[in-house]
């Protein structure tokens, strides 16, 4: 039934812009939702997904709710803000019941992921964000649902994921002075992935990779769960500083570099079809003066720190023996996958 607080506002704290979207869902078979609002302000105060500065934070998070209420007349129900990977930490854990009347209830089910959680190492500074089942046995037997289903003994497996307390805290902090006292948390690289990943995908199993501006978040995602979530402190920012460094040319200029020629797979040497093989910059070092740089040096620039965050991402794969059975294969998301040749490369 609908009521009034089925109205929910999301929030993304991203080093280069706080996103606020208001929604409702539909209650249609597809599971869709309404969206009624969304307001984006220029990130300030945060850094690599953490606050590192209250009084900035909070008065961009407030801007962005703003933005977002402007034609939105619904009382919000329930405020959701999803964390960044950088201070969280994924447990697995497992726990066992013996189903008493040899039909599973929920009741059961909700003991067995209590059991689990029970039995997983926390570490005192983290809090318990979410505890999503991987799998399911009945008797030793797999199941997708047990719910209904007969048998004497029910074991789960599930993903623990854990944050630092003091970094959520923090995000409790700056929204309070936006008039938000009660706050729900879910990871950034798992609603991504329940985002962008199809069916197909999800039974199958599918590396999901968020490149945002000063992170990348990946996921492996199967069945409905997860099965490893990692972080790595580099963005498509660390292009831009690249490039700044590199061509001693100001940041807003290497910025505009990297969006207008930032492709990893165009022609950029002299006898290509596009025409340009140099650009004009302004030096960092005197204002007044300029330098031609060829665009196919700047490519190299870009090249290498995209190919150093992929393999850094790959590595970490390689550690957690997931390379090789990765399933329906990678998802690239966030601001750095519309760079032109990344799926290629």
């Amino acid at each position: 039934m609908n009521n009034m607080n089925d109205t929910f506002l999301t929030i993304n704290i991203g080093s280069s812009a706080i996103t606020a979207v208001i929604a409702r869902p539909k209650y249609d078979v597809d599971n869709n939702i309404d969206i009624l609002g969304i307001g984006i302000s220029e990130s300030k105060g945060v850094n690599k997904g953490l606050i590192i500065n209250i009084e900035d934070a909070s008065k961009t998070i407030k801007d962005a709710i703003l933005k977002a209420k402007e034609s939105v007349a619904e009382a919000i129900g329930t405020t959701v803000v999803s964390i960044s990977g950088n201070y969280t930490k994924g447990i697995k854990g497992s726990g066992a019941v013996n189903v008493p009347n040899g039909l599973v209830s929920e009741a059961d089910i909700n003991q067995a992921m209590q059991m689990a959680l029970s039995n997983a190492i926390i570490l005192p500074e983290y809090e318990v964000v979410h505890v999503i089942p991987q799998y399911f046995r009945i008797d030793e037997e797999e199941v997708d649902n047990p719910l209904n289903m007969n048998g004497n003994r029910l074991e789960v497996a599930v993903y623990i994921v854990t944050a630092k307390r003091n970094a959520l805290i923090n995000i409790k902090s700056a929204l309070k002075i936006s008039g938000i006292d009660d706050v729900k948390f879910a990871l950034d690289s798992y609603v991504s992935s329940l985002a962008v990943l199809d069916e197909q995908q999800r039974k199958f199993g599918a590396v999901v990779i968020n490149v945002g501006s000063t992170t990348t978040e990946f996921v492996y995602f199967k069945g409905n769960s997860i099965v490893y979530n990692g972080f790595i402190p580099a963005g498509s920012k660390n292009i831009t500083n690249d490039l700044s460094v590199m061509l001693h040319t100001p940041n807003l200029s290497a910025e505009k570099i990297k969006i207008e020629y930032g492709s990893l797979t165009r022609d950029y040497s002299a006898n290509n079809e596009v025409g340009a093989t140099k650009v004009t910059l302004p030096r960092t070092d005197d204002e007044d003066s300029y330098t031609e740089v060829a665009l196919d040096y700047i490519q190299t620039i870009i090249h290498a720190r995209v190919e150093e965050i992929l393999v850094l991402v790959k590595n970490r794969l390689k550690k957690s023996a997931l390379l090789d059975n990765i399933g329906s294969g990678i998802v690239l998301t966030g601001g750095m996958s519309c760079l032109g040749g990344i799926k290629e490369l």
